[in-house]
């Protein structure tokens, strides 16, 4: 892992996000090394020959000058790259970030892998309508390794109740799902008592990582290549359908609402959790290309 510390002018960085004003990035890389991981396009920026997952540079700004500007704004935080990631325990950005934006009246929210996240529950619940999302997208833990270096599944589920039962706004990311292979409905039994929402959003295979994870299944599950290329290859779009449907009537059962597409920030925190399906479009669209390359 080649870590290295950069000075960049500004970590934030208007967003054209659907989700907010403001993105953060305080890395640019990732050690978590998701092997689906769409901000591999992050190279482009930085000039790294390294693969993906095996660099983090480490950022350095001059403080946030008059943090009132940004009363009412909302950040997002960790866009393109886990901001709570094994470097955050020894360089802090991440909490530096907070503690410079910290009584600005701006809104955040975080989205991770990581449990580390903890150190600053304090910090993140001191911020308006503060929101954290932990990804999940299996319940097995060897599938997990396969596809990540970061904590355990059950880790994440544990800090996820946490900054639940603390008050914080909190959702299960079920990104991304991959077809026969992700559990939804037992991913959903197993978090509907731990968050606030849960985001469901399907495997996108429009990266270069393509052949790593259609590669990863002809080893691993080749029993499941002849539909992964039937969705990945000719674009065949039934499967996600039929899956919609499939959830829509599970969710229902279960006394939940389901919705397509919705922003649920505004939702009070003492209903029950509502499951929101991405299917059609991502939540967290693939832009804010300029960030972190500064």
């Amino acid at each position: 892992m080649l870590i290295r510390e950069i000075q960049v002018k500004n970590v934030i960085t208007k967003s054209n996000l659907p989700i907010c004003d403001y993105s953060v990035n305080p890395y640019t890389g990732c050690e978590h090394a998701c092997k689906y991981c769409y901000a591999c396009f992050m190279k482009r920026f930085t000039g790294h020959e390294e693969n993906w997952g095996e660099f983090v540079d480490v950022k350095f700004w001059q403080p946030i000058k008059n943090a009132k500007k940004f009363e009412g704004k909302e950040f997002f935080i960790g866009s393109v790259t886990d901001p709570y990631q094994p470097s955050e325990e020894k360089y802090g950005r991440t909490r530096a970030l907070l503690e410079q934006l910290k009584d600005s009246g701006a809104s955040i929210s975080v989205a991770t892998k990581s449990d580390l996240i903890l150190r600053d529950l304090e910090l993140i619940r001191s911020f308006p309508n503060a929101q954290v999302s932990w990804s999940v997208n299996t319940l097995d833990e060897s599938f997990k390794s396969d596809m990540d270096n970061a904590v355990s599944i059950e880790r994440r589920l544990a800090a996820m109740k946490t900054f639940h039962d603390a008050g914080v706004r909190t959702a299960c990311f079920v990104s991304p799902i991959f077809p026969e292979i992700t559990d939804v409905k037992a991913i959903i039994e197993k978090s509907k008592d731990k968050c606030h929402s849960i985001w469901l959003e399907n495997l996108n295979l429009r990266g270069t990582f393509k052949p790593t994870v259609l590669g990863y299944v002809e080893r691993m599950r080749p029993e499941l290549l002849p539909l992964y290329k039937d969705i990945y290859s000719y674009g065949n779009d039934a499967y996600w359908r039929a899956l919609d449907a499939e959830l829509r009537e599970y969710v229902e059962r279960l006394g939940l609402e389901y919705v397509v597409n919705e922003d649920t920030i505004s939702r009070p925190i003492d209903l029950p959790p509502v499951v929101v399906n991405y299917f059609y479009h991502s939540k967290i669209k693939k832009s804010a290309r300029k960030e972190g390359a500064d």
